[in-house]
């Protein structure tokens, strides 16, 4: 833990913390050099991600968890925010800013709000009492932040049209760490594909799409779970495909089966409720190996992959155009390379996680100079 004097605090909020495939949250919090951290959540998430320090606020007191959901306030949750004695309160997603935007406004603290995805297309798009009271919550925390974090482009489009205020929305693609050096291990799978299996993720598109690929199948692996695992497992199974899934995966079995892989393929989609991606992380963690990407012009993911300069973009929901990226590149090694270095380059140039911090603690400078007027 670094001295008293190192610098100011800031409290990273996500009530369930911590989800395995939200690595973002940690590792963007991690790498934070003037600004110490403290990971503050309102229930404990049992993954590789959860931490013993990790303050937790209710643990299994659902009813004053329940009270917070219902009420967005919590004495237990502003004691518990007011013991950090924070500079800055940083929230990701913006149903978990809301949450948390009431303690800051009464302690007086900044607030900073990450908006990634769904919490700008699918939720607000809810029917009924529930999406009525998500679009309210969302207006609040929009109206509380200080500033609002986009992931990408597309996203910040999203959130103003949401309501967000333009003047308070900072782009800001989040980074990832850039190997020193590309490993040298024997190639093990042909594709792989990292991420939850929700209809978003466009996995059965990729499965259609390797049911068409032979002479022979490819060997493709699937790292992550959800709601989709099962009937995706048993698809694969009546596809007869050369599938491999192995769930949900701690940071670094996810870093060494992406180094043994050829390529990475996100194949993502706007699901039938609206969801959609902002930028996945896992097209920059597989970029910075040298992998090159298929993947689909989605959302943000065409500001990190450039067609036919650091991979392959097809359209969405469209597995004949995957089958056919993905053919090229097995059958070009020399291209794979191409695309893989250049891929590399650009992340080091744009997306690298030490330059991408340095430039979110700027943002909370700029929040921290503009203190809220403390809720009387």
């Amino acid at each position: 833990m670094p001295p008293e004097t190192a610098g100011p605090r800031v409290v990273i909020w996500r009530s369930a913390l911590l989800a395995g495939s939200e690595t973002f949250v940690r590792g963007q919090g991690d790498a934070l050099t003037r600004w110490r951290p403290t990971y503050l959540g309102a229930t404990r998430t049992g993954s590789p991600l959860a931490r013993a320090d990790d303050v937790i606020v209710f643990g299994g007191d659902r009813r004053s968890f329940l009270r917070l959901r219902l009420t967005g306030s919590s004495p237990r949750l502003d004691r518990a925010l007011a013991d950090q004695r924070p500079d800055l309160v940083h929230a990701h997603f913006g149903g978990d800013g809301w949450l948390v935007s009431g303690a800051a406004r009464r302690a007086g603290v900044p607030l900073v709000v990450t908006v990634h995805g769904h919490d700008v297309t699918r939720q607000p798009e809810a029917p009924g009492v529930h999406g009525l009271r998500y679009r309210r919550n969302l207006h609040t925390v929009f109206r509380r932040a200080t500033l609002i974090v986009a992931v990408s482009e597309v996203i910040r489009d999203r959130a103003v049209a949401r309501g967000a205020d333009p003047a308070k929305v900072r782009v800001h693609h989040t980074g990832v760490p850039l190997p020193p050096a590309l490993p040298a291990v024997p190639k093990r799978w042909d594709v792989i594909f990292v991420g939850r299996l929700v209809p978003k993720k466009g996995v059965d598109d990729l499965l259609t799409a390797l049911a068409t690929m032979h002479s022979p199948r490819p060997r493709a692996l699937f790292i992550g779970d959800g709601p989709l695992e099962t009937a995706m497992r048993a698809r694969a199974g009546q596809l007869r495909l050369d599938a491999t899934f192995l769930g949900s995966q701690p940071p670094d079995v996810v870093q060494r089966h992406l180094a043994e892989a050829r390529m990475l393929v996100a194949p993502s989609k706007t699901a039938p409720d609206g969801d959609t991606e902002g930028l996945p992380t896992t097209i920059l963690e597989a970029a910075a190996l040298g992998l090159p990407v298929v993947a689909t012009h989605h959302s943000g993911i065409p500001e990190a992959v450039i067609h036919h300069e650091t991979g392959l973009l097809c359209p969405e929901a469209d597995p004949t155009a995957l089958a056919a990226a993905m053919t090229r590149l097995l059958g070009d090694a020399s291209l794979r390379h191409k695309l893989g270095a250049q891929g590399r380059r650009r992340v080091a140039a744009a997306f690298d996680l030490r330059e991408q911090t340095r430039k979110l603690e700027h943002l909370y400078d700029e929040a921290a100079a503009h203190p809220p007027v403390p809720a009387r």
